[in-house]
């Protein structure tokens, strides 16, 4: 065999041994990976919820045992009634926070367009169906130091207390000011907005935009806690 034969052969056995080693490895960790993706999402929805303290941090084992007792999931229908079925086919995803078999507050999955890419997170609302109980963003592609600065805990507090319902009681969402509240909000509507982040004026358009879509699609369950009507399913 000659010398070009005898280099490409090597070559080939080469490509041939790293791709097998590299199958074998995305299909070993494959279990692994799923799980971090699920204790991720966990880890989220706990800190929107607000039993997950950011300069706390916690094990894997923590966070899956805090979940498992505190959080239970379901799917919503085009009423509102919550139903124990696959959000996939059966209406939108909803979890809740719960407490001695009471919803003490429901978290919403939150799928925002950003400046630069999409904003992920979860919006968590007390059982008075109006007030917000917490926020969290886990991936987006914004500015670091400008509108990456949602993924702050700083920021994020910030929504705690505020109403997706106006002085009279109608929806009217929650939104990113233009500034500061105080300066650039009405005092009869301070009350539905944060702060805005200096320089990230279009992430907080977009935010807000999607904020108003994700609670307006939920506004039928929020109407459900506002007048008491949430009946979780039997058995949970």
């Amino acid at each position: 065999m000659s010398d070009q034969l005898k280099s490409i052969a090597f070559t080939v056995a080469i490509a041939l041994v790293c791709s097998l080693l590299l199958t074998g490895a995305a299909t070993g960790l494959k279990d692994r990976k799923l799980r971090n993706v699920a204790v991720d999402r966990e880890k989220n929805i706990l800190k929107a919820v607000g039993l997950l303290n950011p300069d706390q941090p916690q094990t894997v084992a923590q966070i899956e045992q805090l979940y498992q007792e505190k959080i239970r999931c379901y799917a919503m229908n085009g009423a509102g009634r919550i139903v124990a079925g696959d959000s996939v086919t059966d209406g939108l995803p909803v979890c809740f926070y719960v407490k001695g078999n009471q919803p003490a507050a429901y978290i919403l999955p939150v799928d925002s367009r950003g400046l630069w890419g999409k904003i992920h997170g979860y919006m968590a609302i007390e059982s008075d169906g109006k007030t917000v109980a917490g926020f969290s963003v886990y991936s987006h592609n914004e500015t670091p130091g400008l509108g990456g600065e949602i993924e702050k805990p700083w920021f994020q507090k910030n929504f705690v207390g505020k109403q997706i319902v106006d002085g009279a009681g109608k929806f009217a969402a929650v939104g990113i000011a233009k500034g500061k509240v105080a300066d650039a909000i009405p005092a009869d509507r301070q009350a539905n907005y944060v702060d805005g982040i200096s320089g990230a004026t279009l992430t907080g358009k977009y935010l807000t935009g999607g904020l108003k879509d994700v609670l307006s699609e939920y506004e039928p369950l929020s109407k459900q806690f506002r007048t008491g009507r949430v009946v979780l399913p039997a058995g949970s």
